[in-house]
């Protein structure tokens, strides 16, 4: 059974589906970068939502429906795909020893392709409805110095920026529909960020003002006052779809989705309550609202998101090729715990109602979940943007306090050894880094100067001159090319 709003009834009797009557929903939110994430998060939230039974009276959530939006040519797909279905899709949580859990969203309403409309995009960004524009860019979409955290305009953004051009990127229709409401008198709509990134509501400020100055100083500075820009973490594990899930999907529930969504059972979402125009009554569904995100967030990067990188490169050296895999082997666990407990945990504050002992135990069982088949090249790729923000700030708070880094150290020399471009066997590894030829030709050089690879303030700052850091670093370096990276784990834990 083909997944269409046609369809829906028949496939009610195989999966649930929505409850709600999407005819009588109304777009209240932009979204844009409309992918995996986005479909198994903050879609699946509003969807819940919907669904409750008074949803379209005293709350009215039939007022924030969603429409998707892809600015980037390898959008197309998306597009397709979600036209052909009604811009629904299929949702499928899996976990250790239960049968997968299927389920249909339609909180999405439609879904536009600037590169076929950009004016469709301006006039659905323009319209006074649109309460909310969120998004889930990556970490390298900001265009942030990775060291300064400053907004850098490259050659795209000053293309862009000049008089009479068309808006290509995210934050040129950001900006241009802000010019076009201030100028029309509607309310500016509030910008939610939902990538990982420190306080990302106050890098897309930065960035979205910045942008606009190029254009008009006078722009930059009313967004800079007059939008918010509340901050967001966001946490759920939701690995790329493979051809088998959507088998799957097909012969064991009888339902056609060209792209359904995989993703695990847990789910978080702490937001800063800041929406001047209203927004969806998302903490009945667990939606946390807060003051202050920033403890949520740093737990997050620091334990979760670095947590990936403390075994992704050590892994795929090592010959694994899936997150569960390296979590059924004891060494890395150790280092990945010790990892979290000795270096990243100390840089942390208290977390309101968070049980941070109880957290990092879940995270090692959520990295082990088999079913979510959470590939390690996925947790490899666009290092360049994860490790500056999830791991070397701790580096750089543990250094600051004359603290020990030697097991962060080992995670940035695998990384290093990894972009040199080959494994342990000699197999060739596909890095993938909008960096990638920067980065394989400093790691090319690294076997003459152990330092080459830290060579890139941008990334690194001035790690390089840290004799606290660069001690072990060496050490790590020269481990993983003489006795291979799961030695060098436990060699790192004292087992060695």
């Amino acid at each position: 059974m083909k997944l269409t709003a046609a369809n829906l009834s028949a496939i009610a009797s195989r999966v649930p589906v929505p409850g709600y009557d999407r005819s009588k929903l109304r777009a209240g939110i932009v979204h844009i970068g409309v992918g995996g994430f986005h479909r198994a998060h903050q879609a699946m939230y509003l969807d819940a939502l919907l669904s409750e039974s008074d949803a379209f009276g005293e709350s009215d959530a039939s007022q924030f429906a969603i429409i998707g939006v892809g600015v980037r040519p390898e959008d197309e797909p998306m597009r397709d795909t979600l036209r052909e279905q009604s811009t629904l899709y299929t949702l499928v949580e899996k976990e250790a020893d239960r049968p997968p859990r299927p389920r249909v969203i339609g909180s999405m309403i439609d879904y536009l392709f600037a590169p076929d409309d950009p004016e469709a995009v301006l006039t659905a960004l323009t319209d006074p409805a649109i309460r909310i524009v969120s998004l889930t860019i990556t970490e390298g979409g900001y265009h942030v110095n990775q060291t300064t955290g400053e907004f850098e305009a490259d050659a795209a953004v000053l293309t862009e920026v000049r008089d009479g051009a068309q808006p290509t990127s995210t934050f040129g229709f950001l900006t241009e529909a802000l010019a076009r409401r201030r100028a029309a008198g509607i309310e500016p709509f509030t910008v939610l960020s939902c990538d990982n990134l420190p306080q990302n509501g106050r890098v897309a400020q930065r960035t979205l003002s910045a942008f606009a100055s190029l254009k008009d100083e006078e722009l930059g500075e009313w967004i800079n006052q007059k939008v918010s820009f509340p901050s967001s973490m966001v946490d759920r594990i939701t690995p790329v779809t493979s051809p088998l899930d959507s088998r799957r999907l097909l012969e064991e529930f009888g339902v056609k989705d060209s792209w359904p969504v995989v993703c695990e059972p847990f789910c978080q979402w702490v937001v800063e309550d800041r929406f001047p125009s209203g927004r969806p009554a998302l903490e009945r569904v667990g939606v946390q609202f807060v003051d202050d995100v920033e403890p949520y967030e740093l737990m997050k990067l620091r334990l979760l998101n670095a947590g990936h990188q403390t075994l992704c490169y050590l892994g795929y050296l090592a010959g694994y090729r899936f997150a569960h895999e390296v979590c059924r082997d004891p060494s890395f666990v150790r280092f990945v715990r010790a990892y979290m407990e000795e270096e990243a945990t100390p840089t942390l504050e208290p977390v309101p109602g968070v049980d941070l002992p109880t957290y990092k135990t879940q995270l090692i069982e959520r990295f082990s979940n088999p079913e979510i088949s959470d590939t390690l090249s996925r947790l490899c790729a666009d290092a360049s943007d994860r490790i500056p923000k999830f791991l070397l700030p701790v580096v750089h708070a543990r250094l600051a306090a004359g603290k020990d880094v030697r097991r962060s150290a080992l995670v940035v020399a695998s990384w290093a050894r990894y972009a040199q471009g080959v494994d342990e066997w000699g197999r060739q590894i596909d890095v993938v880094d909008r960096r990638r030829t920067d980065l394989t030709n400093r790691a090319a050089r690294q076997l003459t100067d152990p330092l080459a690879f830290l060579e890139d303030e941008t990334l690194f700052g001035d790690l390089r001159y840290q004799p606290a850091f660069v001690e072990p670093y060496v050490k790590a370096l020269d481990s993983l090319h003489s006795i291979g990276a799961r030695a060098t784990v436990e060699q790192w834990e004292g087992r060695l």
